[in-house]
């Protein structure tokens, strides 16, 4: 064993350290700044459109974990089904997006946002009022690329965006 080398080892770590101690860092102070995601997140909640949805059920019938209820009751004047209820437990969900994509309608959305923690497992059940197309809802480009378009870019973790107040 040669001792010729010592501190060789020391002298690198050492290096590394210092680089990495002169650097901006890349941390974001989270509720004074945002970052936008990527378009095509699956968020944490689902944009449910009234119009387009006509009952057919086949997004509950696709969710493999059952988190979503609905329940429809026909309608003779306009021969089609009339949504009653329509709810999802985002506590059971794996935000895996079948059922986006297993809508026949396009009446189902991935949402972008995904700040809903709750303090109650019962508060994370969103309800059709609660999933309904507004402009405060933030619909995801997840399955549909023509959306994507229209969304901010994603932000690196270097380009920070200030919330605006």
């Amino acid at each position: 064993m040669k001792f010729e080398h010592y501190g060789i080892g020391i002298a690198k770590g050492l290096t590394v350290t210092l680089r990495h101690l002169f650097r901006h860092p890349v941390t974001v102070q989270y509720p004074d700044q945002r970052l936008h995601t990527s378009r095509r997140i699956r968020g944490n909640e689902l944009v449910w459109n009234e119009e387009k949805c006509t009952g057919c059920a086949t997004c509950a019938q696709v969710c493999h974990i059952g988190a979503i209820n609905i329940v429809t009751s026909p309608s003779r004047a306009t021969n089609t089904y009339t949504v009653e209820k329509y709810e999802v437990d985002t506590g059971y969900c794996i935000m895996c997006g079948l059922c986006v994509e297993a809508c026949p309608f396009k009446a189902l959305y991935m949402g972008y946002d995904y700040e809903r923690a709750k303090y109650r497992s019962g508060d994370l059940v969103q309800t059709k009022e609660m999933m309904m197309t507004t402009p405060e809802k933030h619909i995801s480009g997840y399955f549909y690329p023509e959306l994507a378009t229209r969304l901010p870019m994603q932000t690196l973790l270097l380009e920070k965006v200030k919330e605006e107040e």
